[in-house]
């Protein structure tokens, strides 16, 4: 994607969550140009984020969500915030905005307008007093501020009816004692991680999905036995016949039996499926975007793959993105995880981290994801991807995963 002065753009997003681990928005992540910043001295950062963003979609990139959305001065003294509606939007004054009166008057238009106000990678002082009294939120890097410090803002500030976000949150216990610490909001991808303090047996429902994906991946597959243990799963069946019979698949007539399910699928389709179908259960219990992360990386992972020499391995790929969030939805490390569900060895290698071309498309794929651009770039070096495919496919892939969740 171009934006308007035809720099070539990444956007992407990561979820920020409420105390209950549903996504209440998502910090919009931008870059452009090869060394992840504008060489155009005459251009805004926000400014051209902004124009990507509305080019791409607004809802297509949130879902739905409030976008966190970062301002540097000179997108604030322009006003561009108000391009994006007031109650789907946060505006992220960056820490490199000093609280100057063109920036403080700036603030006080969009409050009175109606705009919510973060301020990002916040460090106390007195210069901040203005820009704390217009916050709705206060971000705090947990990382890089020390734990005194953190507790001593929270308890300072919580007067000023602020709401707290804690960022760099990627542990299970980072997020437990910063729920503990007063933060509202907390933002990193520590729901990506499994949570293994003590040996977890799978429940039993989880099992017999866990046994039907394992039958679905074999390399041989047996259409009679696969069919039978489907069939001794009964919400296997409902949620099998809802997917084939949504618009996702567009077949013409509606499929009702998995004799008739499996026959229309073939063999690449019923793994694909069977896949999406245990992903959705063993996530029951799971922050709903858990269930979304793998859905997207599988989709990603295959268009990727078309558009390399690995196109027919495209189906394996899809696979690997599937299967690699999977310790966390069963609490599981992934070696353990891997010795149940065979694979190949090329998935297998790359889920442990062993490099090779599979290990570099996921690599592009969860970079992306994270906004990391730098070792995206490498890897896609590696795996010879051009660069320019990958905001459209990322988005395509979004798309698919919304789709897919719809018809659950």
């Amino acid at each position: 994607m171009e934006t308007l002065n035809g720099t070539k753009n990444f956007i992407a997003r990561q979820p920020i969550f409420s105390q209950d681990n549903e996504v209440h928005g998502y910090e919009i992540l931008f870059r452009s140009g090869p060394e992840n910043y504008f060489s155009n001295t005459g251009a805004d950062v926000s400014s051209i984020a902004l124009d990507n963003f509305l080019q791409f979609g607004f809802d297509r990139v949130t879902s739905g969500h409030l976008a966190f959305f970062n301002c540097s001065r000179d997108f604030l003294l322009r006003g561009h915030l108000t391009l994006l509606p007031p109650d789907r939007v946060v505006g992220e004054i960056l820490e490199t905005v000093t609280a100057d009166t063109e920036v403080l008057e700036a603030c006080r238009r969009l409050k009175a307008a109606g705009y919510s106000l973060a301020l990002d990678d916040f460090v106390d002082s007195p210069q901040m007093a203005p820009l704390i009294e217009l916050a709705d939120y206060i971000k705090i890097d947990i990382l890089a501020t020390p734990v005194e410090e953190q507790a001593r803002i929270l308890r300072e500030l919580k007067q000023n009816k602020v709401q707290f976000l804690a960022e760099k949150v990627e542990t299970h216990e980072a997020f437990q004692s910063a729920i503990s610490m007063g933060y509202q909001y907390f933002q990193g991808y520590f729901f990506c991680r499994p949570q293994v303090a003590e040996r977890k047996v799978i429940p039993a429902h989880k099992f017999n999905y866990l046994r039907i994906l394992q039958l679905a991946n074999r390399p041989e597959l047996d259409i009679e036995e696969l069919a039978a243990a489907i069939k001794l799963e009964a919400s296997m069946i409902y949620r099998l016949l809802r997917f084939m019979n949504s618009p996702v698949f567009g077949f013409r007539t509606n499929v009702g039996s998995i004799a008739h399910a499996l026959t229309l699928l073939g063999d690449r389709g019923i793994r694909k499926w069977i896949s999406l179908a245990s992903i959705a259960v063993m996530g029951e219990d799971k922050p709903a975007e858990l269930v979304s992360i793998p859905l997207v990386r599988a989709r990603f992972c295959e268009l990727i793959g078309t558009n390399t020499n690995l196109s027919a391995k495209s189906n394996d790929l899809f696979l690997m993105g599937l299967l690699s969030a999977m310790d966390a939805l069963l609490d599981t490390p992934m070696n353990i995880l891997l010795e149940t569900v065979p694979v190949s060895g090329e998935i297998k290698e790359a889920l442990l981290g062993k490099r090779g071309q599979f290990r570099d498309i996921f690599e592009i794929v969860s970079n992306y994801e994270s906004g990391t651009w730098d070792p995206l770039l490498q890897a896609a070096g590696r795996a010879h991807v051009s660069e320019d495919l990958l905001p459209e496919l990322f988005l395509e892939s979004l798309d698919w995963a919304n789709d897919v969740i719809n018809t659950k």
